[in-house]
């Protein structure tokens, strides 16, 4: 099993984004929360979307796998340890940094961002929510062998079917 809060590499264009999920957990489920951070090379500028509890709005605790957010009236999920969601997310939140430019951390709420790259995927696009052991293994292998930067191509979108 890997180390799930590691430093990942995630390679946008000519830029290269250092990322981290974190978790914090505490007794009473309203003060947990998610936080991705994203961080470009070469700069102390970080961008942190934070993902709390809500109405409607789940972050992975204990029943979930790490990472997990569910919106609950559609039942929409998404992990923050997939590189296609973290691109996604980046490019959603991207305005932000321009129009914050001076700030070195530039924290937000996630979930406006979570409702900005699932709506615009559609309902179309039926996804089962968790692959198969074998192949996220084979695909984990993979990417150690070839090095820590991942290059994200076609971020995916998932619904849960229950």
């Amino acid at each position: 099993m890997g180390n799930e809060r590691r430093l990942r590499r995630l390679i946008v264009g000519d830029t290269t984004w250092y990322w981290t999920v974190r978790q914090r957990v505490r007794p009473a489920y309203d003060d947990c929360r998610l936080t991705l951070s994203l961080r470009p090379e070469g700069t102390r500028r970080r961008l942190a979307l934070v993902f709390r509890p809500s109405q409607d709005r789940i972050v992975s605790n204990t029943y979930f796998e790490s990472g997990a957010l569910v919106r609950l009236p559609d039942r929409t999920y998404l992990n923050l340890h997939e590189p296609g969601t973290v691109r996604r997310l980046l490019d959603a939140a991207m305005p932000i940094l321009d129009l914050r430019p001076s700030e070195q951390v530039i924290e937000v709420d996630g979930w406006r961002y979570f409702d900005a790259i699932t709506d615009v995927a559609g309902k179309d696009s039926h996804k089962p929510p968790m692959r198969k052991e074998t192949e996220e293994t084979e695909g984990r292998e993979g990417a150690e062998r070839r090095g820590p930067a991942i290059v994200v191509t076609e971020p995916p979108h998932t619904t849960l079917g229950l």
